[in-house]
């Protein structure tokens, strides 16, 4: 096969807008010429990408996964005029990173104010998302660093990790769940309930691999949820139990929003780090990034992993 990016460009621009005129008019050139360039890249991979009919034009399975791969090259063009137009124009570049939800909902905010202390000018840019959306923004440059865990996933060809804390989950219930005030519990109890567990985007979930670790089944119901503001509601809501790191429930257990069962297991304690590309050389504002975040996760989770 020999694909033409371009070409790859055009389809995109076709599948977003459904119709091959108004595609072609936004890119600037001739109905005809676009859809003679959709049947060579046809013709180069030898399928069939675009069913065309008089309300417009859908894509085959296999112009679905091609679409993907073109909306990722558009997006590689756009970081790099976007990095050629911030060195023309003299604009320092903004730092990037990337974060869990489940700890940029207090760890983060407490670092970048920190860092703000002596970095009052500087870019930011901070996104949160699920791990493997992190890690592979990472590979791609959307990040400089992503401050992620290490146990659970196994996506690390061409990065490198060091381990910055380690933060402890804990089962977070509504304060009238039916578990109030019970003790010694067993998972065998808890797994009566339904759970909402934190999405990981790939086929197993945070709650599957905790689950792993210990040996124990998977709660019968269980609702993925991508959310960590949804997911304390619906806990808060509902009798749904759910596992979050202590920092991140600390303010809603301390005014009763939330009840933090009496619950330990050596699987709920994960690792924190941060994540960069091999070869990456980060200079003093983002060392100094890293070195809050660190900071305060040790100050909150008041556990230093052993070298």
């Amino acid at each position: 096969m020999e694909i033409d990016p371009k070409k790859l460009l055009y389809l995109a621009t076709i599948i977003e807008h459904g119709s091959l005129n108004r595609a072609a008019k936004l890119l600037g050139i001739s109905q005809p010429a676009l859809s003679t360039s959709m049947d060579r890249l046809e013709a180069s991979v030898g399928m069939q990408l675009l069913e065309r009919g008089p309300n417009g034009v859908v894509t085959t399975k296999q112009g679905d996964i091609l679409y993907c791969y073109a909306r990722l090259i558009r997006e590689e063009i756009q970081l790099a005029e976007r990095d050629l137009r911030n060195i023309l124009e003299g604009q320092a570049e903004s730092i990037r990173i990337g974060s869990l939800p489940s700890l940029a909902s207090r760890i983060i905010p407490l670092a970048l104010s920190r860092w703000r202390e002596t970095y009052q000018d500087a870019r930011l840019q901070v996104v949160e998302n699920a791990q493997i959306d992190l890690l592979t923004g990472l590979l791609r440059r959307d990040f400089d660093f992503v401050i992620g865990l290490t146990e659970v996933f196994d996506m690390l060809d061409g990065l490198r990790q060091r381990v910055l804390f380690r933060d402890t989950l804990c089962v977070i219930a509504s304060p009238n769940h039916p578990l109030q005030g019970v003790t010694d519990l067993t998972w065998e109890q808890l797994v009566r309930y339904p759970w909402i567990s934190p999405t990981s985007r790939r086929t197993h979930t945070v709650l599957d691999n905790i689950v792993r670790t210990m040996k124990v089944e998977l709660p019968v119901q269980v609702t993925v949820c991508g959310s960590v503001s949804l997911l304390k509601s619906l806990v808060a809501e509902t009798d749904h139990l759910a596992l979050l790191p202590a920092h991140a429930v600390r303010t809603e257990v301390a005014e009763q929003r939330l009840l933090s069962l009496p619950f330990e297991d050596p699987a709920l304690k994960r690792d924190i780090a941060v994540f960069f590309r091999e070869g990456y050389e980060m200079d003093q504002p983002r060392r100094d990034l890293v070195s809050c975040v660190e900071q305060i996760g040790l100050e909150l989770c008041h556990e230093k992993v052993s070298e």
